[in-house]
C-alpha cells in the first residue's frame, strides 16, 4: 500500500452506466467514492449509443405521425412526400437531451459527495489507481474495493476505416443531415435501429448482414414481423453476404463490394457490427485480473476478477452489452464490498429491448430456444390488429407472444418467455418480465386484470388463452 495514495471506500474506472451507477448506488449507503472518467459522465449509453439513437428514433416516429396525420383527420397542407427534415435541429435537440442527463449524474456525483476524477484511471498492484489528468497533472488513489467499468467500443471490419462516408455508431450520431442513400452492414439490433430510423426519415437504406437471417437469435416470429415491415418500408435486406470493401465515388459517397461481385453505391455506410470490451488502458500489471483472447475481462457470477478485492461489469465482462445489466452488476458488486448478501445476475432472463419501427421487446428464451434446451412447452400468441387501442393508435403490426412449460398434468404451468413486437412494447414488457423471473404460472398470471383499453390487454388475454379459454380471439 502506497502511504501517498487517497484512501476510499470504492474506488471506480468508467462513468458509464456500470460505473456512475456503482458510485451513486455506494454513495447512497454511506461509502466513500471516486470515480475515473477520461471523457464526458453516461459512458457510450448516454454519448453515444443509447439515449442519442433513440431521440433519432423519435425524430422518425414524429415523421411517421406528421406523415399518416390525414387519417386522422389533421390536414397538414402537404402530401407525405413533401415533409422536410432539418436534421440539423435534431441534432441540437438530441445534443440538448445529452447534456442534460450528462449534467444531472454530474450534480448527483456532486450531492452525493462522490470525488470525480478527469482523466485515464490504471489499475496496478496493490490496488493502486494511477490516474493521468486530463488537465496534465496525476493523482494515486486506492480502496479495499476496485470495480473496472471502462466499458466498450465499437468493432471495426477490415477495409473500412472510419473517415468520410464510413461510420460507426459514434460517428452516425454527430450527423445533421439524412443521408440519401446508406449501407448499414450488419443486422443486429443497433443496425436495425439506425435502418429503421433512416428509412423512416426518408432514406433509401439497404442491411447487408453475413448471416441467413437479420436479428438473429430473436424467436422466429417476432423477428419475422421485424422482416415484413422492414419490407414495407423498402428497406433493402440483403443477408448471407460477406462485405469486401469500398471505393469512393468522388463525391462523397462511396461503392460498396459484397456477395459474388455485387456492388452498391450509397452516400454514407454504417458499420453495425458489434463492440468490443475496452481494457485497452486498464493497466492491470501487478495484478490477477485476466483478460481473455476476445478482450473481455474475466469474471465469477459475482462480477470477482483473479484479484482480490477487484470486480469488473457492463461491457468490459462477457455479459449481455445492455445499460441496465450494468446497473445489476453495479448492485451486486456494492452489496458484496458492504458485506451484504447479493445474488448473481440472472442472465437468461434479463429484459431486452430493440427500439426500431416496430418496437421489440422479450424476456426468457424463444420458442426455438425453449426447445433446444430441453422443455417441453406450449406457446400461445395474439396479434395486435384485434386491440383496440392499437386500432386507436393506427398501430396494429405486431404480436404478443408467451412460451410456457407443461405442468406435469399436462396443462400449460410455468411462463418461460414472453416475447413481443410492436407499438410500444419496450414499455409494456414489465409484466412479462415479473412473470417470468417469479416463475409464475400461466393460472396465476391469468388473474392479473389489465387496463382496458390499453396495449399491454394483448399480453393478458395471451396468457388467457393458454388456460383454455378466453373472450377475445
Amino acid at each position: 500500500m502506497i502511504p501517498t495514495a487517497e484512501q476510499f471506500d470504492l474506488v471506480v474506472i468508467g462513468g458509464g452506466p456500470g460505473g456512475y451507477s456503482a458510485a451513486l448506488y455506494a454513495a447512497s449507503a454511506g461509502m466513500k467514492v471516486a470515480l475515473v472518467e477520461k471523457d464526458a459522465l453516461g459512458g457510450t449509453c448516454l454519448n453515444r449509443g443509447c439515449i442519442p439513437a433513440k431521440a433519432f428514433l423519435e425524430t422518425a416516429a414524429v415523421h411517421r405521425h406528421v406523415a399518416h396525420a390525414a387519417e386522422f383527420g389533421i390536414e397538414a397542407g402537404a402530401p407525405p412526400e413533401a415533409i422536410t427534415v432539418n436534421f440539423a435541429v435534431t441534432q441540437a435537440r438530441k445534443q440538448k437531451i445529452v447534456a442534460g442527463l450528462v449534467g444531472g449524474i454530474a450534480a448527483m456525483c456532486k450531492g452525493r459527495k462522490v470525488e470525480v476524477f478527469n482523466g485515464t484511471g490504471r489499475l496496478g498492484a496493490g490496488r493502486i489507481v494511477t490516474v493521468s489528468l486530463n488537465d496534465g497533472g496525476s493523482a494515486e488513489i486506492t480502496a479495499p474495493s476496485i470495480i473496472l467499468a471502462a466499458g466498450s467500443v465499437p468493432r471495426l471490419i477490415p477495409n473500412f476505416e472510419r473517415g468520410g462516408p464510413i461510420m460507426t455508431s459514434d460517428e452516425v450520431l454527430d450527423l445533421d443531415v439524412v443521408p440519401a442513400r446508406v449501407a448499414v452492414i450488419g443486422g443486429g439490433a443497433i443496425g436495425c435501429e439506425f435502418a429503421s430510423t433512416f428509412a423512416d426519415l426518408g432514406a433509401q437504406v439497404t442491411i447487408l448482414e453475413g448471416l441467413p437471417k437479420i436479428l438473429p437469435g430473436l424467436d422466429n416470429d417476432v423477428a419475422n414481423v421485424v422482416v415484413r415491415s422492414f419490407k414495407k418500408k423498402k428497406i433493402d435486406i440483403r443477408t448471407g453476404v460477406s462485405v469486401t470493401g469500398h471505393t469512393p465515388n468522388g463525391q462523397g459517397g462511396t461503392v460498396v463490394q459484397f456477395g459474388d461481385g455485387e456492388t452498391l453505391e450509397v452516400d454514407a455506410v454504417v458499420v453495425s457490427v458489434g463492440r468490443r470490451p475496452y481494457a485497452d488502458e486498464l493497466g492491470l500489471d501487478g495484478t490477477g485480473v485476466k483478460v481473455d483472447e476476445r478482450g473481455f475481462v474475466v469474471v465469477d457470477e459475482f462480477c470477482r476478477t483473479g484479484e482480490d478485492g477487484v470486480y469488473a461489469v457492463g461491457d468490459l465482462i462477457n455479459t449481455p452489452q445492455l445499460a441496465h445489466v450494468g446497473y445489476a452488476e453495479a448492485i451486486l458488486v456494492v452489496k458484496q464490498s458492504l458485506g451484504e448478501t447479493a445474488l448473481p445476475v440472472q442472465y437468461d432472463r434479463v429484459p431486452w429491448a430493440i427500439y426500431c419501427h416496430p418496437e421489440v421487446a422479450w424476456a426468457g428464451p424463444g420458442e426455438e430456444a425453449a426447445k433446444e434446451a430441453g422443455y417441453d412447452v406450449v406457446v400461445a400468441k395474439h396479434p395486435f390488429k384485434f386491440n383496440s387501442r392499437a386500432q386507436i393508435l393506427g398501430e396494429t403490426e405486431g404480436l404478443a407472444k408467451i412460451i410456457a412449460e407443461v405442468g406435469p398434468d399436462g396443462r400449460p404451468g410455468r411462463i418461460l418467455g414472453v416475447h413481443m413486437v410492436g407499438p410500444w412494447v419496450t414499455e409494456q414488457l414489465s409484466g412479462g418480465y415479473l412473470a417470468v423471473n417469479w416463475e409464475a404460472t400461466v393460472d396465476e398470471v391469468a388473474e392479473f386484470i389489465q387496463p382496458h383499453p390499453s396495449l399491454t390487454e394483448l399480453f393478458g388475454e395471451t396468457v388467457l388463452s393458454l388456460t383454455g379459454r378466453n373472450f377475445n380471439g
